[in-house]
């Protein structure tokens, strides 16, 4: 990918939001009260998702490495493995830290 078209989606995406944060600012505050509970379930589920996503290509990432440097240096796997392991889990907790944020606004409704 160019860097022109790089800094295409960049700057599609800041007009974009640009152009839902001045529509969202224009109503009444009645509507904004109203509107405010579908933002919420949004933002919840997208958060959710989004973090979901992140965590599953970090553990791909962390476990083809680990799996590689084993490949290579046999000696090496029971510290390597144990290293992995603990990365998982980290990863994972960032996750579970962002499930309990989603769950906690989407109970907000």
């Amino acid at each position: 990918m160019t860097r022109f078209y790089k800094r295409l989606i960049a700057g599609s995406t800041l007009l974009g939001a640009l152009l839902m944060a001045s529509s969202a600012f224009a109503q009444a505050r009645d509507a904004a009260t109203l509107d405010r509970d579908k933002w919420i379930a949004l933002a919840a589920g997208l958060g959710l998702g989004l973090a979901a996503f992140g965590g599953a290509l970090g553990q791909g990432r962390a476990a083809a490495s680990a799996l590689e440097a084993i490949s290579r240096n046999p000696d090496a796997q029971p510290k390597l493995f144990t290293t992995m392991i603990i990365g998982l889990a980290l990863i994972e907790s960032l996750v579970i830290y962002s499930l309990l944020i989603s769950l906690l606004l989407y109970f907000k409704l």
